[in-house]
């Protein structure tokens, strides 16, 4: 995706100095962006690392939007009863739980209120 937007877009300053920067720090991203290898993928598995439940493995699907080129619409799912299943259920419960007292969980807490942080 990266090298796609980079395509479109290559006067993009911001985005010129991110791959600078990547470049720069990231071995295994310098080897990466030099073999020019683009493919786009339209369903797969990532995983992510998030702060507060760790590591999450989803299947996604990937749909162009006909009606706006360039943008997509892109689905995360988790196998059920996998261990990511849990955690996204409990991000969700968090997320639920922050709205009904009126907080948005991108507020800048770090998770679930404990004890110690009431």
């Amino acid at each position: 995706m990266l090298r796609l937007e980079a395509g479109r877009n290559p006067y993009d300053r911001e985005l010129s100095d991110l791959i600078g920067e990547l470049s720069t720090r990231s071995e295994e991203f310098r080897g990466h962006w030099a073999t020019h290898n683009v493919r786009l993928h339209h369903k797969g598995e990532k995983r992510f690392n998030h702060p507060v439940v760790g590591e999450l493995e989803l299947s996604y699907n990937m749909i162009e939007l006909p009606a706006d080129p360039g943008l997509m619409a892109v689905a995360y799912t988790a196998e059920p009863g996998s261990r990511s299943a849990e955690a996204l259920s409990l991000l969700a419960s968090w997320a639920a739980t922050e709205e009904a007292h009126g907080a948005s969980p991108g507020d800048g807490s770090a998770g679930p209120a404990t004890a110690d942080t009431q």
